[in-house]
């Protein structure tokens, strides 16, 4: 049963399948209207950009830097107990917060001219990464929530980046205010 102390701006712990598909078997509700939003290509926050009538805005939820869990480590081959840079943001249309994000940016992705990332404050990490042709985008894996509240993501989608030798990773997770009203909505 869900929790009563929600927090909806609050990444909830998250199951990882390394393709849609393989999401969609385990809850099928994904292939629904947030489907359109898990499968999309490009920059996401261009298309949300694009969803907005008024304004589209990142809010810091924080940064610094932190250790990522186990898994986060494991997935960026970088060593367990080492420190990262931790970037958590909430991006909101028209004041709605849509999705909640989570960067992961390795101790060595920083050195150079990747200091640059720890100083983006709140333009969006998308329009940095989707402007610099050296950045690639990995496959992107899906993930199913364990929300202790409605309020929280049911999925989530997330890649890597990859320059040269460097890397880091990006979670996106959606907020069920981002499809709200849509036919078929989770």
């Amino acid at each position: 049963m869900p929790s009563r102390d929600c927090n909806p701006v609050r990444i909830p712990p998250t199951d990882w399948y390394r393709s849609f598909s393989a999401a969609g078997l385990r809850h099928p509700a994904v292939h629904g209207p947030l489907g359109h939003w898990l499968k999309l290509e490009g920059s996401l926050t261009r298309a949300l950009q694009l969803k907005c009538r008024e304004s589209f805005r990142v809010d810091i939820l924080q940064e610094g830097f932190a250790r990522p869990t186990l898994e986060e480590a494991r997935t960026l081959s970088i060593p367990v107990r080492q420190n990262a840079w931790v970037r958590e943001v909430c991006l909101k249309g028209d004041d709605t917060p849509w999705v909640l994000a989570r960067t992961i940016i390795p101790l060595v992705t920083l050195a150079g001219r990747g200091r640059r990332l720890r100083n983006l404050g709140r333009r969006p990490l998308g329009a940095y990464l989707f402007s610099n042709p050296e950045w690639q985008r990995g496959p992107f894996e899906t993930g199913l929530c364990h929300r202790s509240c409605n309020a929280q993501p049911v999925a989530a989608r997330r890649s890597r980046f990859f320059s040269g030798s460097h890397s880091l990773l990006v979670g996106e997770y959606f907020l069920p205010t981002l499809t709200a009203g849509d036919p078929g909505t989770l």
